[in-house]
């Protein structure tokens, strides 16, 4: 995502209306964030942003009409859409994970506290995944194995070094950049600089699609 000028716009998709408003509320007190619309099921959602133009969209999973993973996906292919933050219940919400390989950048849990939201936002709008890597790797270690049972060798993997390699399981494995430089003995800088090249030749956005990436692939697979 290019640089932004002004604040960040964002939309807020939800069938409840005070969650909606909650949102809302406290967005309003941030300077560098803007509500721009809000949305009770992903139809609306899409008839929306279809003339307003936002940076993210904070997206519940189910809804009526139209749910948010069927949203995500068709926001997905946008050129230049809103990047996806979505809103789940994480330990009762299998759709989750359906919505992170439809494309969202990570998911925010309906119990999150305000300033973590705010944050969330943040981070998305500059181009990062939200998801700690840890509870991503938890995430689709529960539901990897249903919702993606026949993972086969993607020959883009071929594209990678073995160092590259090594550094994409150990991010599937949920290890932060410190960690893998720790476990690779080498430097952090360096991680990172593998992470961008893996990031490039695989032509994927961010960290959670990574993960995604080496569960569908058949680099890595969901633990028992």
């Amino acid at each position: 995502m290019s640089e932004m000028s002004g604040p960040i716009r964002v939309v807020v998709v939800d069938d409840q209306p005070l969650i909606r408003a909650g949102f809302a509320m406290v967005l309003a007190a941030q300077s560098d964030i803007e509500v721009v619309g809000e949305a009770e099921n992903g139809a609306d959602a899409l008839t929306l942003l279809a003339h307003t133009r936002a940076d993210v969209v904070i997206m519940d999973i189910r809804m009526p009409v139209l749910d948010g993973v069927e949203a995500t996906q068709r926001l997905s292919r946008l050129p230049d859409g809103p990047r996806v933050l979505v809103l789940t219940t994480f330990d009762t919400d299998e759709d989750a994970f359906a919505a992170l390989q439809a494309g969202a950048s990570g998911f925010l849990l309906k119990n999150t506290r305000p300033e973590e939201v705010v944050t969330a936002i943040r981070v998305v709008a500059a181009g990062e995944s939200v998801v700690a890597p840890r509870v991503t790797r938890r995430l689709l270690d529960r539901f990897a194995g249903k919702l993606a049972p026949a993972a086969r060798h993607d020959e883009r993997l071929d594209l990678l070094t073995l160092r590259e390699r090594e550094v994409l399981e150990l991010v599937a494995e949920g290890l932060s950049n410190s960690e893998i430089a720790a476990r690779l003995f080498i430097a952090e800088a360096t991680v990172k600089t593998h992470f961008g090249k893996i990031l490039t030749k695989m032509d994927l956005r961010d960290r959670v699609q990574a993960v995604i990436f080496a569960y569908d692939s058949g680099l890595v697979r969901p633990q028992s």
